[in-house]
């Protein structure tokens, strides 16, 4: 996943995860990745309409988001 992540933010391109929360609630986002470590993911949510943090761990799926989604 990181060899993933990393390439989509060397090409700034639309991924999309499937992300759960500190609750246990799963959420399906758009977002483009503008920085990453061992334990984070920085990047813009498409959903929100600002940069945030997503830990690693709690990414459960990550893919090419398909044109036309997202802004």
């Amino acid at each position: 996943m990181i060899g993933f992540l990393t390439s989509t933010m060397n090409g700034k391109d639309k991924i999309m995860i499937y992300y759960m929360d500190s609750k246990g609630k799963v959420s399906q986002r758009i977002i483009r990745v503008v920085g990453l470590d061992d334990k984070r993911v920085l990047a813009y949510c498409y959903y929100r309409k600002q940069v945030r943090s997503f830990k690693l761990e709690n990414i459960l799926s990550c893919g090419q988001a398909k044109r036309g989604i997202g802004a």
